[in-house]
């Protein structure tokens, strides 16, 4: 039986402890929670962040901003598109050969309620960039983690994505697999982004059993007014009525919403395999979430995939 907690008091300044030589990796830093959470990362003293995303002209003016903030700051920049596996394992190999350790992975990028589309792999488009990018990404960082973790002792690594309340808006199967190598049309744009935040804690979960040594949650950062939410209301004329009502009244500004992911990565109290909604407050998924044969057909179904990729891209 899953046992709930309540949210508990964080403030970033003073709860962040020193991050001296550890390595942080963000994806999707450019805006929103992800570029706030590099912006706080770097008042702490790590050892080389990364950025990672998509756009790296953006990604540069994240940098130069930090760097503006915090001058001594050693900050990279990744270029990674999470919906082309090609372009994630181009940007690990990058990392791999310039990093001797990783001590978080805090995967933070994502897009909402898309119209329907397709990866450039062929894996509907929500699902294939929320979930199966990272799922490879992780993949590929995991031998540097887990000898990072050998160093620093268990608990002390940590691979944080970011899911979302609407796991819960999932369909009533959680997760329909035959939908996801095409644009899943007869799902709706919330059911698609719904099924993607549903993986990213079910696979967080059996991760956590698999990799002990790891510490490793998901994270619900709640209503947050992000750009994220914009692009929901750009590609959704029902959606754009509704954020517009109700962002401004439940929506968090993003310095408060970036506490949720900043504790994850760094509080001394977080448990391996905990879906987490907001801050520290758990026992709040979906039924689906507590689904282990799900959990274990999803496993199976990411592992089938990214073998798949990984020996015809070596071939």
């Amino acid at each position: 039986m899953e046992t709930s907690s309540s949210p508990i008091s964080f403030i970033a300044a003073r709860d962040i402890p020193p991050l001296t030589k550890k390595v942080i990796l963000v994806t999707g830093g450019t805006a929103g929670l992800g570029k706030q959470s590099i912006l706080e990362f770097a008042k702490h003293d790590p050892g080389h962040l990364w950025l990672a995303a998509r756009n790296v002209a953006k990604a540069q003016e994240t940098v130069n901003e930090v760097v503006k903030s915090v001058p001594n700051v050693r900050i990279s920049i990744l270029e990674l598109d999470l919906g082309s596996l090609a372009s994630v394992r181009r940007a690990a190999s990058q990392f791999l050969g310039s990093s001797s350790r990783l001590d978080v992975l805090l995967n933070n990028a994502g897009i909402m309620a898309h119209p329907e589309s397709l990866t450039k792999d062929g894996y509907e488009l929500q699902f294939g960039t929320n979930f199966l990018g990272h799922a490879l990404l992780i993949r590929l960082l995991l031998p540097i983690m887990q000898r990072t973790a050998l160093q620093m002792g268990p608990g002390d690594v940590r691979i944080v994505s970011l899911t979302s309340g609407s796991h819960a808006r999932a369909p009533p199967a959680g997760i329909v697999f035959e939908s996801l190598k095409t644009d899943a049309s007869s799902l709706s744009a919330v059911e698609r982004y719904g099924q993607s935040k549903l993986a990213n804690i079910l696979y967080a979960k059996e991760l956590a059993y698999r990799i002990p040594d790891i510490r490793i949650a998901s994270v619900n950062p709640g209503m947050v007014r992000t750009g994220l939410t914009n692009v929901m209301g750009k590609n959704n004329l029902a959606y754009r009525v509704i954020l517009s009502v109700l962002s401004p009244i439940m929506g968090v500004s993003v310095e408060e919403g970036v506490k949720a992911q900043l504790w994850a990565c760094t509080a001394k109290d977080v448990r391996s395999g905990e879906y987490y909604s907001r801050m520290g407050e758990t026992g709040k998924g979906s039924p689906h979430t507590r689904d282990h044969k799900l959990e274990d057909d999803l496993w199976d179904w990411t592992q089938k995939e990214l073998d798949a990729f990984l020996t015809s891209s070596q071939s």
